[in-house]
């Protein structure tokens, strides 16, 4: 069994809003994925996003962009742009819309995007399961934070092994290696 679930397009009927990238967390974006080399474009309100798998407001991936709206779910956006930090060379090289990988890749993505959550300002790991919670992602322990906090040893070791974490689980600033 899984310890991700991810969302499918079906979920999009939620009984509350989660957080949209707002102005300041675009601001935020960059300076964090500034380190990664991945640029983070905003799309005009309403305009189809470029290279998102899911469509509708989920971000979107092309080459070494992230794409967003201002509706674009901001635990989205940090979830695409772990899937680039996580990534292999060779598919970073040609990355449009579906990054692809494996189980233990998704589970690397979907932990580091918790530890990445913290370092935007008005947006922690808290909120952003709470998120991933109303989006839809499901988790073997029932939820994200149960998961993150007692189910992902393998995803934290998977993180250290490529040189993404330290020892102490804080973001190196590098991409897979």
């Amino acid at each position: 069994m899984l310890g991700f679930g991810l969302y499918a397009p079906a979920v999009f009927t939620m009984s509350h809003a989660v957080t949209p990238c707002s102005d300041e967390h675009l601001h935020s974006l960059r300076e964090l994925f500034r380190t990664y080399r991945l640029r983070v474009e905003r799309i005009a309100d309403g305009a189809g996003i470029p290279g998102s798998y899911w469509g509708d407001s989920e971000a979107g991936l092309i080459g070494d962009a992230l794409f967003l709206r201002s509706d674009t779910p901001l635990h989205s956006a940090l979830h695409e742009a772990c899937h680039y930090i996580c990534m292999d060379d060779g598919r970073r090289a040609v990355l449009h819309t579906d990054a692809g990988g494996d189980v233990p890749e998704e589970n690397a993505v979907c932990y580091l995007q918790g530890l990445l959550a913290d370092a935007v300002p008005g947006y922690d790991r808290n909120k952003l399961f709470a998120d991933m919670d109303t989006w839809g992602y499901s988790f073997r322990l029932g939820c994200a934070r149960a998961w993150f906090e007692r189910d992902a040893a393998d995803a934290r070791d998977w993180l250290l092994t490529h040189g993404i974490i330290d020892q102490a689980q804080r973001p190196t600033g590098l991409l897979r290696r």
